[in-house]
């Protein structure tokens, strides 16, 4: 039998084993570190382990300081599988990208399950983060348990817990509440056990597949919503009816309605992505997903509504797109990040500079270096007062950004996050919304 005191808590032994020291696997080391575990960070890059163990981060939102703690309070990061042998559960997370044809690339999550056969000792809880279609954790960590000879809630309990990671929330890893289901009955509690060791809040539900589609329709629900809302967008430009001010004025019924707003796109490593894990699943058992598809349509050719935009803009000023500069504001993903994966603030960039914009971009959180291997030349925000753009595009909304020093410097702005307030009279009157 599993050792239930060492999973519950009621002694000291609880080492948590960190498969994957990414964006989401780094902040739960730290976390369970912080909460007095024992932690074993794993991880098949070299680079990225030496630099961990030198004190440095990669990921926003775990600074050097709280890095330097926790190595301070005895955690290790390896690339030697061997070492995780001496923890006393294991949470997997791992990347879980699509591939090129928008099907579930399953081959880092195959990876660490061989990991998990290869270490995974009696008595341990396993745990899968990453996110992933409805029975993964069956079809690969089960399994894994089995080829390593052990009997599941006999000798290793096994259960999925959908990462939740929001960077730049305040509430970080422990204070967002973490959904978990077992495989069975029995690895649910223990798995809950587990992770009340050093998270506020646990909801079981009643199964790992429930909690791998409860992570699939929190983003997919963003994503229908923000899909209906740019294809209103679309429709309200020609009727001449501001879509934000419709939306804030939707907004003042106390019930019924939750506000959504526009933008260029969607980007960042959900809700891009883990729709299409749904559809995918759904494609299997030959059941249609029309809301999906068809908001997954939308959202990609976002960037291509917000191109003819600026287009048009150009042509009513009676300018080329070719050769003109264009300024682009902000190209991570989200608000005051540096991340821009997925971002479709690039998108909307590329395209333009695909046909012969000069294209600009202000982003100092995501760095010039980074600007420039998108193919873009950086400015930074002191140099605003000494340019002039025929056009500024406001694509991701940062808080330390000097708007008015945008407008300024700019013929027209295209504002595609809204953020030269709510009505017309508390905007310039060459910014334009999307």
């Amino acid at each position: 039998m599993a050792d239930d005191d060492a999973i519950s808590g009621t002694d000291d032994r609880v080492v948590i084993g960190v498969i994957g020291l990414g964006y989401v696997g780094l902040p739960l080391a730290v976390a369970a570190a912080d909460a007095g575990l024992g932690v074993i960070g794993f991880d098949v890059n070299e680079a990225r382990v030496d630099a961990l163990n030198a004190g440095h981060s990669h990921v926003e939102d775990v600074s050097d300081d709280a890095l330097a703690t926790c190595l301070a309070s005895g955690a290790r990061f390896t690339t030697s599988r061997d070492a995780l042998r001496d923890a006393t559960a294991l949470i997997i997370a791992v990347p879980s990208p699509l591939g090129r044809n928008r099907e579930p690339e399953m081959a880092y999550i195959a990876s660490a399950a061989d990991t998990v056969s290869e270490v995974v000792q009696p008595g341990m809880v396993v745990s899968l983060e990453s996110t992933t279609y409805p029975g993964t954790t069956e079809d690969y960590l089960v399994p894994a348990v089995e080829r390593a000879g052990l009997v599941l809630d006999e000798d290793v309990y096994v259960c999925f817990s959908p990462e939740r990671v929001d960077p730049g929330n305040v509430l970080g890893t422990t204070g967002i509440p973490k959904v978990l289901g077992g495989v069975t009955a029995a690895s649910g509690e223990a798995g809950a056990a587990l992770y009340r060791r050093f998270i506020d809040e646990v909801h079981v539900v009643s199964s790992a597949r429930a909690a791998e589609l409860t992570k699939l329709i929190e983003n997919t629900y963003r994503a229908v919503n923000i899909a209906l809302i740019n294809e209103l967008t679309q429709l309200t430009e020609p009727m001449e009816v501001d879509v934000w001010e419709v939306i804030d004025a939707a907004a003042t019924k106390p019930f019924g309605f939750q506000a959504f707003y526009p933008g260029p796109g969607v980007g960042g490593h959900c809700i891009p992505l883990d729709p299409q894990f749904l559809a995918w699943r759904a494609r299997e058992l030959h059941v249609s997903t029309r809301f999906i598809d068809l908001a997954e349509d939308i959202n990609l050719h976002m960037p291509d509504y917000v191109v003819g935009r600026i287009t048009s803009m150009l042509n009513a000023a009676s300018l080329p797109l070719r050769g003109t500069p264009i300024l682009g504001v902000g190209v991570a993903y989200k608000p005051d990040v540096m991340d821009d994966r997925e971002s479709p603030s690039i998108d909307v960039l590329a395209k333009l500079g695909g046909q012969g914009a000069d294209i600009h971009v202000l982003d100092d959180l995501v760095g010039p270096e980074r600007i420039r291997e998108h193919g873009f030349e950086p400015v930074a925000g002191d140099d605003l007062g000494d340019r002039r753009f025929p056009l500024a595009i406001i694509l991701t909304n940062h808080s330390g950004i000097d708007y008015d020093a945008v407008a300024a410097c700019a013929d027209v702005v295209l504002d595609c996050r809204g953020v030269y307030g709510r009505s017309h009279a508390a905007r310039p009157g060459h910014v334009v919304r999307l």
